[in-house]
């Protein structure tokens, strides 16, 4: 009985090892991990930095004024009346127009702060309009950093996951991820929280780049491929979905470190379950030698594909820093709505991504890219002409269906061109795929805060959208990439089993399994 009991978790462990739905589970996990915390703080950093910053400077400036003038705040002549209909306080003197002091024969006005006290309530809007025209470009650093890491670890970990397999990169981007959201939460200046944004950059390359090798590497088929990426994808599309609302939520009513404290522990729950399932202390390395990095960078398919995952993610990576602050500033947004502004384009970028992962394959996925870049230039231009954040719910729904149409897409013909085109060893080119989406992510936020002080957030938003506009004619070429001619000598030589695909026409169709053994009997 008892060897029984030990017995059944060692055998449900092995077959859980050997199950592909269970790798797409962990991956799943680790996306959604890594993008809950690429979204958490979106709403979080700019009214933390205001608070912190604005506030400590505006009220020491404002302590030395009052020290400079006791006389006048204590003087007898006045005497103070509260209102509590529109919350203002006058200075009252008899037969003396109110706002004026005489004393000593002169004339006193009354400090500031009173009327500042009478806007206050007509206007919620957060005063300090040049700072926050500043914060553009610190918050755009500040998220930035997290992608420029990404972008220089990238060229190193997809080598790397052919060299030793996909387990142990795997399990080292837990690490650092776990790391950075307990960073994160305890951090109280902009240095530490750079800090921390950096290291969560390093730990994403390692999760993002073996967890889609690995999924690539595990569903061989096309179809099952897309499928596996549209699920995958959706727990990206769930992070971002519950990431900026979940912040914002959480830091009005709770406190900074609850959202990061309650990440971190989700965390330590996904690396339980990789160790029970992806077994990060076993080598695997590839059996074939993969394409080297520069030869896939040097495939111009590849390189349109990489162009536009990353300007699509682009559309999203500008408004994250900018859009909340213009929220702040012409919208007079409380903090709770600076997430919620995202949670349509999240939900419709979740039905994006498991939709047309299904049907990209039917319909063409070079045609499902071309339509979703449309859209996303289409959405972008419609963003800056809201008045409220209702406003916002039709364009950035859109923005993020048509995100969703466009990954869902990409990220399996990705794998498709190395099958295609080069040795089946899918690292280097998800990593390549992962350094287009970073370079969205970092050349967005970074340029788009300097922009948006320079120009407007308008005018960035008419760039963007006609950058996305004017480069979806590329993904035509990706409508039947021609395979190298060293691929097809080698399929049609060796008897090694071959796939089809379903968005390619083939000229000659090469049967798989054991049939392509008797093709020379047959042409003989």
């Amino acid at each position: 009985m008892l060897r029984t009991v030990l017995v059944a978790p060692q055998r449900l462990l092995k077959e859980g090892r050997a199950s592909r739905q269970l790798v797409l589970v962990v991956v799943f996990v680790a996306l959604l991990l890594d993008n809950m915390l690429l979204t958490v703080v979106v709403p979080i950093v700019p009214t933390f930095l205001y608070d912190m910053e604005f506030k400590e400077v505006n009220s020491s400036l404002h302590l030395g004024h009052a020290g400079s003038s006791p006389h006048a705040l204590a003087s007898p002549a006045f005497s103070t009346i509260f209102s509590f209909f529109d919350n203002t306080t006058m200075a009252v003197e008899e037969s003396v127009p109110s706002g004026i002091a005489w004393m000593n024969d002169t004339a006193s006005t009354i400090p500031p702060p009173a009327t500042e006290a009478v806007s206050a309530p007509k206007n919620n809007c957060l005063q300090g309009t040049e700072f926050l025209e500043e914060e553009n470009t610190r918050v755009g650093v500040l998220f930035a950093s997290k992608a420029v890491m990404q972008l220089l670890v990238n060229p190193f970990v997809g080598p790397l996951t052919n060299r030793i397999g996909y387990h142990i990169p795997m399990f080292a981007g837990f690490i650092i991820m776990f790391l950075s959201t307990v960073m994160f939460a305890f951090s109280g200046t902009y240095t530490l929280l750079f800090v921390a944004r950096t290291l969560q950059g390093i730990g994403s390359s390692f999760s993002s780049v073996a967890g889609l090798g690995m999924l690539a590497s595990v569903y061989t088929d096309d179809h099952e491929r897309g499928r596996a990426m549209g699920i995958a994808l959706g727990g990206l599309a769930l992070g971002l979905l519950v990431g900026a609302p979940f912040g914002s939520v959480m830091y009005e009513f709770v406190g900074k470190s609850a959202p990061f404290l309650i990440l971190a522990f989700l965390a330590l729950l996904d690396g339980a379950l990789q160790l029970c399932i992806l077994q990060p202390s076993k080598v695997s390395p590839e059996s074939a030698k993969g394409t080297p990095l520069f030869m896939l960078l040097k495939d111009p398919y590849i390189l349109v594909a990489a162009g536009s995952i990353c300007f699509a993610n682009m559309g999203v990576a500008i408004l994250e820093p900018t859009l909340p602050i213009w929220m702040m500033q012409t919208m007079c947004s409380p903090k709770w709505q600076l997430g919620l502004a995202f949670l349509p384009a999240s939900v419709s970028y979740l039905i994006g991504t498991n939709l047309f992962g299904v049907l990209a394959n039917k319909m063409g996925r070079w045609l499902c890219s071309l339509i979703g870049m449309l859209a996303v230039g289409t959405s972008l231009l419609c963003v800056p002409l809201a008045h409220n954040i209702f406003g916002l719910i039709g364009p950035n729904a859109g923005l993020g269906l048509a995100i969703g149409m466009v990954d869902s897409s990409m990220m399996p013909i990705m794998g498709h061109l190395v099958d295609l085109r080069h040795t089946s060893v899918y690292g280097s080119v998800y990593a390549i795929a992962d350094v287009a989406f970073c370079m969205g992510f970092a050349i967005g936020p970074s340029t788009g805060g300097a922009i948006v002080q320079a120009i407007g957030f308008p005018w960035l938003m008419v760039i963007i959208g006609v950058v996305n506009i004017v480069y979806a004619p590329l993904c035509y070429y990706l409508r039947s990439p021609p395979a190298k001619e060293e691929k097809l000598i080698l399929s049609q030589d060796c008897p090694m089993e071959t796939r089809t695909y379903a968005t390619q026409k083939p000229t000659k169709e090469f049967p798989l399994g054991e049939d392509s053994d008797d093709e020379p009997d047959h042409e003989e």
